[in-house]
């Protein structure tokens, strides 16, 4: 039962959809909680699906065509136009990082949307936002927009001062016709005019925005592509880890100081240079030998270390055994055939 009557609800209407998605919007942009904060948040969710709704109704309801004029519009119906510029704003205001190169595209084809109609109906004198092709940006980023030349930043510069200009003139002329066409004493020509001005100041905002849009674009993009490179750089081979040791003037100095304390090796910068051009890790020699060949080499050469400590022990205990020898026997001992 409870269905039947849900189903028996009445849709709303295009001005209401229109209506509270554009009061939504007002509520979004002066809002002082943080943008990501869940009440605003559910607000933008809001504005979407009505405008969603609102978009479809004027498809269905086929209210603009391609074929007429912009004098050929109702005046009450010249507010419609905005659509596609509330889906845009709304669009921009979704907070989900993963997800924030989709939100910027979609709030960018929503604004080339709605200059499009802009330029079709002849609302205003401007040039459209050229047309960002994905795949080729992914391949050469923004090396077109990397280095502009100066007169091509001072013309924008300049477009941006006197599109804030004539911004701020269509505001103030807004606001001192708003309570008069929103309270119903206003003229068609009045009205007609009223809602001219909000087309023609959207197209500023909508001019900026797609402008801001490509500037983040393309930083996301070069963080992304700069994440794969160190990535790619980051997996290099492992080494065995180096044993601590002293460098040296030379092999006579190692041999008697050593390293003060029995727990580090010592060696000569000679030696050690030896070591690392047999490893493979010189600067100079290319790419370093594997994993593998670096342990092998490593074994071989504390192999070789050990059996040169060895041979030196043993050599020291034969000279000191030779010592106590000539010790105990004084030259000519045991000669007993030339005895006087």
């Amino acid at each position: 039962m409870a269905a039947a009557e849900e189903d028996e609800l009445p849709l709303p209407r295009l001005p209401e959809l229109f209506d509270t998605s554009q009061q939504l919007l007002d509520e979004v942009e002066v809002a002082t909680e943080p943008m990501g904060s869940r009440a605003i948040q559910e607000k933008v969710s809001k504005g979407l699906h009505l405008l969603k709704q609102a978009s479809e109704m004027l498809t269905q309801l086929d209210l603009f065509s391609r074929n007429e004029d912009l004098e050929e519009i109702a005046s009450t119906d010249l507010k419609y136009l905005l659509v596609p510029a509330f889906q845009g704003a709304l669009a921009m205001k979704q907070v989900n990082p993963s997800k924030r190169l989709d939100h910027l595209q979609e709030a960018r084809e929503h604004f080339l949307d709605y200059l499009t109609q802009c330029q079709l109906y002849h609302v205003a004198e401007f040039e459209l936002p050229k047309i960002k092709n994905t795949s080729a940006e992914n391949n050469t980023g923004s090396s077109s927009m990397a280095y502009p030349s100066l007169v091509a930043m001072a013309s924008q510069r300049q477009a941006k001062i006197e599109r804030y200009k004539q911004k701020k003139e269509m505001e103030y002329r807004l606001s001192e016709m708003k309570s008069a066409v929103e309270g119903g004493e206003a003229d068609d020509e009045r009205v007609r005019e009223y809602y001219l001005l909000h087309l023609r100041r959207w197209i500023g905002i909508s001019l900026e925005e797609v402008e801001s849009i490509d500037q983040e674009m393309s930083i996301l993009r070069g963080k992304d592509s700069s994440k794969e490179a160190s990535t790619s750089h980051s997996s290099h081979q492992t080494r065995p880890p180096m044993k601590p040791f002293i460098l040296t003037r030379d092999a006579a100095q190692a041999k008697v100081f050593g390293a003060g304390y029995p727990s580090l090796a010592s060696m000569t910068v000679n030696d050690w240079y030896e070591q690392h051009r047999k490893l493979g890790a010189l600067p100079d020699q290319g790419i370093a030998k594997t994993t593998s060949e670096i342990k092998r080499a490593a074994q071989q050469q504390e192999d070789q270390e050990q059996k040169e400590d060895e041979e030196d022990e043993q050599t020291l205990h034969q000279a000191r055994e030779w010592d106590d020898w000539k010790d105990t026997h004084p030259r000519g001992y045991g000669n007993r055939k030339n005895m006087g």
